[in-house]
């Protein structure tokens, strides 16, 4: 049986919820608090969030948030008065989700992963660094030989359902905006998406750039876009002038590979 089989894969090792060690317990503990004190923090950018986002997103407009973490993304956009389907497989992670957002009438919240296709699959974990946890032995191979990753440890996984945008949008409805920030994966979840949205984003990680650059063509399949792109967490794009495929996929590739990680902003034409 393959991972893509619509049958829970088994066989995961370690990292499942239920049948850790204390050390293993601890580790997930200090990692969900690492990413709740780095996202919700006093000093957070929270206000550079929604000006960031209020370029793309009105009141009342839905919009997808594919691997929604613990769920900053979330906040700013209700702060846009935004309606929102959250899409996070990581089973604390979600439970983070619920107890932070589960009486918001305007969140959905799916604890499902996205790709191309229907199916279940194993996701990597990372103990102490969740919100690298990943689909992606390949993503992973590439960025562990960097110094941002060089200490990260994928410990275990677990299967997670996993379901795709047009499946979503014909649940829900076509967002406004759809943000896919999945490690690695962010080709796969395109891959299952087979109409122009007006706008997205999608993460960059300069040591698999061919990711970002994968997705740029998916993309420019569907429809005619432009693209800007915001480094790390600055909240702000990195450019007054947006560009089209050919000069974003120039800027990707010339990115040393230590650089710092970032999104990608395209809107449709």
């Amino acid at each position: 049986m393959t991972s893509d089989s619509l049958q829970p894969p088994t066989g995961g090792t370690g990292a499942v919820p239920g049948r850790r060690s204390l050390g293993e317990t601890f580790r997930s503990t200090l990692g969900l608090l690492v990413s709740l004190l780095t996202y919700y923090r006093p000093r957070w950018p929270g206000r550079a969030l929604e000006r960031l986002y209020g370029e793309f997103i009105r009141r009342d407009d839905l919009c997808f948030d594919i691997g929604a973490h613990v769920g900053n993304r979330v906040r700013a956009w209700l702060n846009l008065g935004a309606r929102i389907v959250a899409v996070e497989p990581h089973p604390e992670c979600t439970r983070i989700l619920q107890r932070l957002y589960r009486s918001q009438p305007r969140v959905q919240l799916v604890q499902e992963a996205v790709g191309a296709r229907s199916s279940f699959r194993n996701l990597r974990m990372s103990l102490l660094n969740p919100t690298v946890s990943t689909f992606s032995t390949g993503w992973i191979e590439s960025v562990r030989r960097t110094r941002g990753f060089s200490r990260v440890r994928w410990e275990g996984n677990v299967p997670v359902k996993v379901t795709t945008l047009d499946a979503l949008i014909s649940q829900y409805g076509e967002p406004a905006f759809c943000k896919i920030d999945v490690e690695g994966w962010e080709a796969d979840v395109l891959q299952g998406l087979s109409r122009p949205l007006k706008a997205l984003s999608f993460e960059y990680v300069p040591a698999a750039v061919d990711v970002a650059l994968e997705c740029l063509e998916l993309l420019g399949g569907l429809s005619k876009y432009e693209f800007n792109w915001s480094e790390a967490e600055t909240a702000r794009l990195g450019s007054n002038d947006w560009m089209g495929p050919q000069a974003m996929a120039q800027r990707l590739r010339g990115l040393p590979s230590d650089a710092r990680s970032g999104d990608v902003y395209a809107r449709k034409v």
